[in-house]
């Protein structure tokens, strides 16, 4: 024992070493980098790889799963509430003054890559020409216009998205609220093998592009800080921020979560908000509210050991999943800023880039800040408060007949006779929004489908309805054309259907 003692103290100092060693190589590489902003860039870059020094810092410190299983216990039972209950308690008469309280935060980082589009993923077009953007600047205007309120709208976005977005703003001048923009941080990608950043100075044009990587949305709490538009908003006397994916179509202001907030039923405030939803097959894969050490955690699969994983997505052990809609006391992210106390596990995702090189992105997640904050709590909300645009299927959901669009909102219709959406696939050939657009003349009734599946090369006539399950496969050299107007209710339509204009 003695020398298995002894081997594993000079293990540990070795590694510590080689810690050390690696710190300080990427000490010397972010200076280099440094030295190449111009003189109107150093403060910024300066704070940004500051940033990420700690995170690589961090990076090095933990090894393996975050989580011992062993620790993680259901949330007792107060700390998840129901909506219906929150509903419950109605709303005061001064709900206009409890609203001008609120600012509305979108998550606008992210590219329309996965869709085949370039720019911007809220630049694309969603419901009637609408954009995601679009949307959520109706929303936030028809509620304005509604209760005689002051909702800001704050658009965090990265080097990837600002200029394009920027750009856009414009458009919206006239329009009832106020747009805030400010930018998440801006880290360098690491090479796998040497623990190095690839980039070799500041730029991010060109070749350089694909150096730089925006942190995921955890950066939200430090560059929001940084921006000082965080300290202007509690100077306006803004006290709670709702944040959401901008792709969530679902997420919209709820005043009855809101008059919660602002009017605790116990007087004792929470900080911290996250919206969940039950789980159901398609979402096993997303994170969970436990309790853990005494107080609520976000656990994410990629922080569960590998022994546990189908533990974790059984749908009747977690039976909820995080939507990533939360609601966040302002007072509160200064405070923990300022104490540099939000502590948010490390996601580390791997990357191939274009030439074949494997780098690594370090990251963090919004929601995983939830136990640096006093107070938190989870609202079970109905399924329609999550309705992600990741692909052209959930496009073709939020595109038909299944929604109705009402001042930038969508509900689902009345004339659907149960409150889930039909489970759609749709292949390869309609991964991208030109080839989707293309293949749909008008966009199929879909009111009564159940299950829509369709593979290889398939095109759509106007006015087609799809009932029941549907499924459409073209084989390889193939092609399927729906014709106008056609009725497929329970069909399997495979082979070779072609529809020739006379």
């Amino acid at each position: 024992d003695f020398s298995k003692a002894m081997s594993q103290a000079g293990t540990s100092q070795f590694q510590e070493v080689i810690r050390q060693e690696l710190e300080y190589s990427m000490k010397v590489e972010l200076d280099k980098i440094l030295s190449t902003a111009p003189s109107n860039e150093v403060e910024h870059t300066k704070k940004d790889l500051e940033g990420f020094k700690k995170l690589f810092h961090r990076f090095l410190q933990e090894k393996g799963p975050s989580v011992d299983w062993g620790k993680i216990q259901r949330p007792p039972e107060d700390s998840i509430q129901p909506y219906e209950k929150i509903k419950a308690r109605g709303l005061p008469d001064n709900i206009a003054s409890v609203l001008n309280k609120l600012v509305v935060v979108k998550l606008n980082g992210g590219l329309g890559t996965s869709m085949g589009c370039k720019g911007p993923k809220s630049l694309i077009g969603v419901r009637n020409e609408n954009t995601f953007l679009d949307l959520t600047v109706q929303q936030i205007e028809h509620l304005n216009k509604s209760y005689n309120t002051d909702v800001p709208l704050v658009l965090m976005n990265s080097f990837n998205t600002d200029d394009d977005t920027k750009k856009i703003l414009q458009k919206y001048s006239h329009s009832r609220v106020k747009i805030y923009t400010f930018n998440q941080s801006r880290y360098p990608r690491i090479n796998k093998e040497t623990l190095l950043p690839i980039a070799k100075d500041v730029s991010y044009s060109g070749e350089n592009t694909e150096c730089w990587y925006p942190p995921g949305h955890g950066d939200i709490y430090a560059s929001f800080y940084n921006s000082g538009l965080l300290d202007n908003l509690i100077g306006e006397g803004k006290e709670y921020i709702f944040v959401s994916n901008i792709d969530n179509l679902g997420a919209t202001v709820d005043l009855y979560i809101l008059n919660h907030l602002m009017n605790p039923p116990n007087g004792k405030r929470c900080e911290f908000v996250m919206e969940v939803t039950n789980k159901t097959r398609a979402d096993v894969k997303g994170g969970t509210l436990t309790q853990y050490e005494n107080k609520l955690r976000l656990v994410e699969i990629a922080q569960v050991p590998k022994a546990h994983v189908d533990e974790f997505k059984s749908v009747s052990k977690f039976k909820i999943f995080n939507t990533n809609n939360l609601w966040i006391a302002l007072s509160a992210i200064k405070r923990l800023q300022e104490k540099n106390a939000i502590d948010m596990e490390i996601i580390v995702n791997p990357k191939t880039l274009d030439g074949g090189l494997n780098v690594i992105q370090l990251e963090t997640a919004v929601g995983a800040a939830i136990k640096s904050f006093e107070n938190s709590l989870g609202i079970n909300v109905p399924r329609s408060r999550f309705l992600p645009v990741k692909t052209t299927s959930d496009l073709l959901l939020v595109m038909s007949n299944l929604y109705s669009l009402n001042a930038g909102s969508l509900t689902m219709s009345e004339k659907r006779e149960f409150p889930t959406v039909p489970l759609v696939k749709l292949g390869s050939s309609f991964t991208k929004v030109q080839d989707y657009l293309r293949r749909f003349e008008s966009i199929p009734d879909m009111l009564e489908l159940d299950h829509l599946t369709v593979s290889g090369d398939v095109t759509f006539g106007k006015n087609v309805s799809l009932k029941g399950t549907v499924i459409i496969i073209a084989n390889h050299g193939d092609r399927i054309d729906i014709p106008a107007g056609a009725l497929l209710e329970n069909k399997i339509v495979s082979g070779n259907l072609r529809i020739l204009d006379h």
